[in-house]
């Protein structure tokens, strides 16, 4: 059947699993349909739980008509102005840090996530590699209990299984979010802090409706953005979870499904219920 919203004017699109190729690559087919999208007036949001300045640095050549949904949706920034941010308590932050440090029974490694910067106090190479991937702006400090900045988000690092220490957590569900984002990632945000969330900020701020935004997602960390979007897209490699909630199915991101699903949007080609 054909997509039913013909007036399309934002695409939500996570990284990991969804956009990016096998290799952890943004497609070269990308960059002409950005300029095919900036031509009709269409926002292009990656939506990600990695920081800003590296998803400004992904999409460097690329910047006009985009919105940069970072931190699973902590912070909101369009053509360098912000749109929201959801600052965490300082107090708080320094307990998990300390809660965190006891879990000697795990191999973790924690970044501490603010505004200016990303923070890590454990350096060694297998940690920092993993950190590098989605931490253009790391730095390491001696304590990160010193760290002066405003915090967005803490993410923890499992390098078994992040599904396994998440448990230990469960008690700080009742106050802030604890989403496993991934096989190793866990990320701790404010309660209400997601990228649904942010998509309607998003929406509210530019005045775009819910009808006239597509989502495209593979991970539990972006159920909320599929109920945000009316156009929502699983993966064929998703989650159940997320199969579940979308509305229609994409191909995989192995056969750069984000890609060929935008162009039939464009084009007003049939679609794939899910």
């Amino acid at each position: 059947m054909p997509f039913p919203s013909p007036d399309l004017r934002l695409i939500a699109v996570d990284m990991d699993g969804t956009l990016l190729d096998g290799d952890g690559r943004i497609p070269d087919a990308l960059w002409p349909l950005l300029d095919r999208l900036s031509e009709r007036d269409i926002r292009f949001a990656p939506a990600s739980g990695r920081q800003l300045a590296t998803l400004q640095r992904a999409f460097a050549e690329h910047l006009d008509h985009m919105v940069f949904i970072a931190e699973n949706g902590a912070y909101v920034v369009e053509g360098g102005v912000e749109i929201s941010s959801d600052a965490m308590d300082a107090a708080f932050v320094a307990s998990l840090i300390t809660r965190l440090r006891a879990l000697t029974q795990r191999d973790l490694g924690v970044v501490v996530c603010g505004k200016t910067s990303a923070y890590i106090e454990r350096a060694d190479d297998a940690f920092r590699a993993e950190a590098d991937k989605y931490y253009a702006r790391l730095e390491a400090v001696p304590d990160l209990l010193e760290v002066d900045d405003q915090i967005l988000k803490v993410a923890i690092f499992d390098f078994e299984d992040a599904a396994t220490t998440a448990p230990a957590l469960e008690d700080l569900r009742a106050t802030h979010q604890v989403v496993v984002s991934g096989k190793h990632w866990i990320d701790i945000m404010n309660l209400g802090v997601d990228k649904g969330a942010a998509l309607k900020r998003l929406q509210a701020a530019t005045g775009i409706t819910r009808d006239q935004t597509a989502a495209f997602g593979d991970y539990l960390n972006d159920l909320e953005m599929m109920d945000a979007a009316a156009l929502s897209f699983a993966m064929a490699n998703a989650h159940p979870l997320v199969a579940e909630r979308a509305r229609y199915a994409a191909p995989s991101n192995l056969d750069h499904g984000v890609l060929t699903t935008i162009e039939k949007l464009l084009d007003g080609l049939p679609g794939e219920a899910a």
